[in-house]
């Protein structure tokens, strides 16, 4: 679980980084991300939040193997990971 933690962490600051990027509203895609890794569909993910990107054959793989991962997670977990990263955007908010 330790590598699929870390895993998770590097995908969402990727996500996050292609957002400044592409100049979009960083919290409105990483939370929009976010939501559909959790309870949505891999197809879902390249409909929705990363429907404007260009996303390779390896990363569809990276990204179906993430969902996995999320997948098996007990749902307290979920929701303490979805607790937890609310209340960084949050204090990032106010700063």
């Amino acid at each position: 679980m330790k590598g699929s933690g870390a895993l998770l962490l590097v995908a969402l600051t990727l996500l996050c980084i292609c957002g400044l990027a592409t100049g979009e509203d960083d919290n409105e895609f990483f939370m929009d991300f976010l939501q559909t890794l959790l309870v949505g569909t891999p197809e879902e993910l390249y409909e929705g939040p990363l429907g404007k990107h260009n996303i390779n054959e390896d990363a569809k793989a990276a990204l179906t193997e993430l969902k996995s991962c999320i997948d098996n997670l007990q749902p307290m977990h979920k929701a303490e990971l979805i607790k937890l990263l609310v209340q960084v955007l949050s204090s990032q908010d106010d700063a």
